[in-house]
């Protein structure tokens, strides 16, 4: 799908709430092709994996305890609970817990996370509507572009002054997903996106904290609020982006309104998610990268290291650069902590690794305070680059640069990559075989109903 940022002159550029609406409600879900769907489904089956692994975290207790205390038993399960809620609780508690570990998709044109803040809110309608898997997903896909889209217009000054994207471009994904689901016309989805300007709000001064798993499950919960209350005749300002003191003019300091010009065929921007094979904030992944491929390459032993300097964009330090993280929760967020994890070859792909323990063990802190994050001004196209300087006992210094921003272009093997990460998560869990089981159900499922494969998520 092209685009191109629109000349003053364009008349599109001058109503973008209502052009991006227009888009949603005539794009057919026939519209999605086998690859984006193909993408869709490698979306779904790392989201069941890391929110089944992510539901035992204790937020999601303390979210469950409300909703309960609430009234809130339904018919929507919770992923890899025993409850089922009322749509809005279990929207909130299984986006929450999909990102309660940090270790989702990501998608740099977003800013965000996509997948836990729109799939949850396409699923809970899917069910609630009586639509198969399959329409799900393709509504998914629309979500997701339009989360990607307007977190486009929107800019980098958005995140840079501190706002979560996740949470406020997922809450438009949301809302365009339901939509798309619910096959509104396209004032009312203007009417949605009007309200999603006036729900969107997460700040990343949360990071670290149960704050940030909460942004992804409001994100899809306000989506969904958006999208049911505007087809309930509900409205709202439909140029909500883009009028006097509305979303970009109090939220997107540099704003670029551009026309979606689609045509079948092109890609969806999905094809640009990058998925996480790390347990922890994307801006880490490449250093963890860079200090591995040391670590084989010249064998190194931590207690060899003399100092380490970790180059990485100025963006970083305002998202995970906790120097002495003491929980595990931090450690997600500590470039110094993650890169000493990394040399000290323990697996950060794996989610006990970032316990508070790990946290404070003495050899691990000794390491880590021999590590320089040092910001670096990088092209924005490369933010999530790092280079990495490692000097030795011994007088060597030994360089790594790498980035982990580069979508896949082989699925194949993308899938082979994402069973892996799905059997580590879910194994565990809920055995070999229901593993497997889900897995598959989530990559080649046609007949199966989206509330079955949430209660299959479940143990026995």
């Amino acid at each position: 799908m092209a685009s191109t940022h629109a000349a003053d002159t364009d008349p599109v550029a001058t109503a973008p709430t209502r052009a991006l609406a227009d888009w949603i409600a005539a794009t057919p879900g026939s519209a999605v092709d086998a690859r984006a769907l193909r993408w869709a489904r490698h979306c779904l089956m790392d989201w069941i994996g890391v929110t089944v692994a992510g539901a035992g975290d204790p937020l999601v207790a303390i979210l469950l305890d409300e909703a309960l205390a609430d009234g809130g038993e339904g018919d929507i399960p919770l992923v890899g609970l025993s409850q089922s809620l009322r749509p809005s609780d279990a929207i909130l508690i299984n986006g929450a817990a999909g990102h309660a570990l940090d270790f989702d998709d990501v998608n740099r044109t977003m800013h965000g996370h996509p997948t836990v803040a729109v799939m949850p809110a396409v699923l809970t309608a899917a069910i609630v509507e009586g639509r198969s898997l399959e329409q799900a997903l393709r509504s998914f896909v629309i979500g997701y572009e339009i989360a990607c889209r307007i977190g486009e217009m929107t800019g980098d000054g958005h995140y840079d002054t501190g706002w979560h994207a996740t949470a406020t471009m997922g809450t438009f994904g949301a809302a365009a997903g339901v939509c798309h689901l619910l096959g509104l016309d396209a004032e009312r989805t203007a009417h949605a996106l009007g309200l999603a300007t006036t729900l969107a709000s997460g700040l990343k001064s949360q990071f670290g904290t149960m704050g940030k798993p909460l942004h992804a499950g409001r994100a899809a919960q306000n989506g969904t609020k958006a999208a049911r209350w505007a087809a309930r005749g509900f409205t709202s300002r439909p140029d909500g982006l883009e009028c006097v003191q509305g979303f970009w003019e109090t939220q997107g300091p540099d704003a670029a309104p551009y026309d979606i010009d689609w045509t079948p065929g092109t890609p969806f921007l999905i094809e640009r998610n990058l998925f996480k094979f790390h347990a922890a904030c994307y801006m880490t992944h490449s250093a963890i990268e860079a200090n591995r491929t040391l670590r084989t390459r010249h064998g190194i032993d931590p207690v060899q290291v003399k100092k380490v300097t970790l180059k990485v964009s100025e963006g970083s330090l305002r998202m995970c650069n906790i120097p002495e993280p003491e929980t595990g929760l931090q450690v997600k967020f500590s470039l110094r902590h993650t890169a000493a994890l990394a040399l000290a070859g323990r697996n950060t792909g794996a989610v006990d690794t970032f316990s508070d323990a790990v946290a404070n063990e003495p050899d691990l802190i000794e390491l880590r305070r021999r590590v320089e994050v040092q910001p670096v001004k990088i092209d924005r196209s490369e933010a999530s680059k790092a280079e990495v300087v490692v000097e030795l006992t011994d007088g060597r210094v030994l360089h790594e640069i790498h980035d982990v921003g580069v979508p896949a272009t082989d699925l194949d093997d993308q899938e082979a990559k994402l069973s892996d990460k799905f059997a580590t998560l879910i194994a565990p869990l809920l055995g070999t075989a229901r593993a497997q089981e889900l897995r598959q159900t989530a990559l080649t499922g046609t007949g199966t109903a989206p509330r079955d494969l949430l209660l299959a998520t479940r143990a026995d």
